[in-house]
């Protein structure tokens, strides 16, 4: 065999050094991954098939054979699908296509034993756990398409290259040979081999046969026993989801979401229904307990499986969920499709948008009823996939006040580690309180002692603590819930404090000064309805971001338009009244320095830096001064 020796890419070779010197607690794993890897070659020769006849004729029955050889030492995997060509095969075996590679490296390395094969499922690198078991992997592979027996020869023994050459097969489809590590040979045992396809496989749609060695009595003489060779299937294949959700245990859901998931732990809850009327179609699906590695990347593939009457159509059908459902896992089975629907057509189907409607919809009642009878599952649940929920607001406008009803929050009157929800906030209301108020940040000492909150604490309202980086965006776009606005304690004009009204005459003529001398800064400055101890704060009108938020945008390279805010004073707190006295005796560079003084102590208490440490820490040095001076 002529053929070229290539580099691993450096990912890949990273990711197999992983592999070979880390001890795994479920290496048979990688038998489940090429197992899962063949069926999907078989259904995309399959679905190819329908329109392309000659592709059945050349490949036959869809079949995944086991080939166990313990005089060689291999353990080959083979399947009669759609098979790679030359360059597919160097793209598919040579190369970790993912933005998230580091990413996923990293999580690799620090990610306990336990974890680290789901995470291997989970990022779609599983063709590699090969190497954990074997010290030499050969890949054979035809293209279902090309009516040539030309065929491509993949062969590495994980040493960072791997050599690529021209070969012939009968049929297409790919043979993954393992030739297996000494203390690995027991996957050559047909009882291990049985115990791992009834594990992770048992679920493939297509079968996955064997050949069986038995000893049989031999029919012409009964007193000698001959050995025979039979094929066997060693899976199921049966399609779940069209059974009575009545006539499936727990561990056979369990099971089915473990094959289709690669995750190890069981599901948060199973949905498993029958809809029939417009639209006819089953839907078995899944909420995870564990968010999977990868859910936050723009890369990660969501939607449920989609079949055409148990025919698989795609892996992930994007149109049957929105995005901010990314982690339910499942299977959906129409009638109605037809089936060689393509992506485009799935857009514009009317099915289809029935569907979606309907299986969102019994996502969102099953989460609210988990919230109702399973409130600590729920807790568990929301801390893993609450922040994605939340992207519902913003995306899904016609349901927002569902999924609103879905979200929890810690408080400024809740314990530690304990969550109220807007429904019980809003019950809670005492009177004369008209809106809903929240800030941004975890309800720590930090948060609590914020001078944002001190009209708050004064009248006893409960001040919702948000803590995810999207928090802002989805508040602004909720509006209001029930008929009660929604109002940051950071943003916008409070008026709950009456006796700041009454200073704004006396005041006026100095905070006309201030704003001129801060012109350049801020938009205006104004009495403050929310301050009762501190002397000012900075606050952005409403509807605009929140500081924090404009500063975690712009950390991720998005432009955020700058935004001059308004600086608030309480006209309560004694500097004022020094500060007025100033301007009555003419005093104008004391006003100024102030005002200097009392914008950056503003900028300080909300976390922001200001623009010249060095003034201000001479400009404090000379009050103290001045302090110490004094009798």
């Amino acid at each position: 065999m002529a053929g070229e020796t290539l580099e691993f890419k450096t990912e890949v070779k990273e990711l197999l050094n992983l592999m070979i010197h880390s001890l795994y607690s479920h290496k048979e794993i990688f038998l489940r991954e090429l197992i899962s890897n063949a069926s999907d070659a078989i259904d995309k020769a399959r679905y190819e098939a329908l329109t392309n006849g000659e592709i059945l004729e050349r490949c036959g029955e869809w079949k995944i054979r086991i080939s166990a050889d313990k005089g060689a030492g291999t353990l080959k995997v083979s399947d009669n699908g759609i098979g790679m060509t030359h360059d597919e095969v160097i793209a598919e075996l040579g190369t970790i296509a993912h933005s998230g590679t580091r990413e996923f490296l990293e999580q690799m390395k620090q990610a306990q034993q336990k974890d680290r094969p789901g995470l291997i499922g989970q990022f779609g690198v599983g063709f590699y756990s090969s190497f954990m078991v074997a010290d030499r992997v050969t890949v054979v592979t035809r293209k279902a398409t090309e009516t040539t027996k030309k065929a491509v020869r993949w062969e590495s023994t994980a040493d960072g290259s791997y050599t690529v050459g021209e070969v012939e097969k009968d049929r297409p489809g790919t043979d993954v040979t393992l030739h297996l590590k000494a203390e690995e040979k027991k996957y050559l045992d047909e009882w291990e081999i049985r115990d791992v396809v009834r594990k992770y496989s048992d679920y493939i749609e297509h079968p996955v046969v064997m050949d069986i060695e038995r000893e049989k009595v031999d029919s012409a003489d009964k007193a000698k026993r001959i050995k025979t060779i039979e094929e066997e299937t060693l899976n199921s294949r049966k399609a779940i989801w069209l059974k009575e959700p009545s006539e499936i245990p727990a561990e056979e859901y369990n099971d089915f979401y473990k094959h289709l998931s690669h995750d190890f732990t069981d599901p948060a809850k199973v949905i498993h229904y029958r809809a029939e009327g417009t639209s006819e179609f089953t839907a078995l699906l899944y909420l995870p307990q564990k968010a999977p590695y990868g859910i936050m990347y723009r890369e990660y593939k969501i939607g449920p499986m989609l079949y055409v009457k148990r025919v698989q159509i795609m892996d992930h059908c994007e149109q049957l969920l929105p995005e901010y459902l990314r982690f339910v896992k499942g299977v959906v089975d129409s009638s109605d499709l037809p089936l060689n629907v393509s992506r485009e057509i799935l857009q514009a189907n009317r099915h289809i948008e029935v569907i979606k409607k309907n299986v969102t919809k019994k996502v969102l009642d099953t989460l609210a009823e988990m919230k109702k009878s399973d409130y600590d599952t729920y807790v568990s649940f929301y801390g893993q996939f609450g922040r994605i929920l939340k992207e519902g607001i913003h995306y899904d406008v016609a349901r927002k006040e569902q999924i609103a009803d879905l979200l929890l929050f810690s408080s400024t009157k809740t314990e530690a580690g304990k969550f109220t929800n807007l429904d019980d906030y809003v019950k809670a209301m005492p009177a004369g309180q008209e809106e809903i108020y929240y800030i941004l940040g975890k309800p720590d000492e930090n948060v609590l002692q914020s001078p944002y909150l001190e009209v708050f604490r004064k009248k006893g309202y409960e001040v919702l603590c948000l803590t995810d980086d999207i928090d802002d965006i989805i508040m602004i776009d909720l509006k209001e819930y029930k008929g009660k606005k929604v109002h940051s304690a950071a943003k916008g004009d409070i008026h709950l404090d009456t006796a700041a009204e009454t200073d704004k005459g006396k005041f006026e003529k100095l905070m006309g000064r201030m704003k001129e001398l801060l012109k350049e800064e801020v938009k205006d400055v104004r009495l403050s309805g929310r301050l009762t101890d501190s002397a000012c704060c900075l606050v952005a009108d409403e509807g605009e971001l929140d500081p924090q938020m404009e500063k975690l945008l712009k950390s991720m390279g998005q432009e955020v338009p700058s935004r001059k805010r308004i600086l608030e004073i309480n006209p309560q707190h004694p500097v004022f009244e020094a500060m007025q006295a100033m301007a009555d005796q003419g005093r104008d560079d004391a006003v100024k320095e102030y005002t200097g003084l009392l914008y950056n102590q503003a900028l300080l208490l909300e976390g922001s830096k200001i623009k010249d440490p060095v003034a201000f820490a001479r400009s404090v040095a000379k009050l103290m001064l001045e302090g110490a001076k004094r009798p």
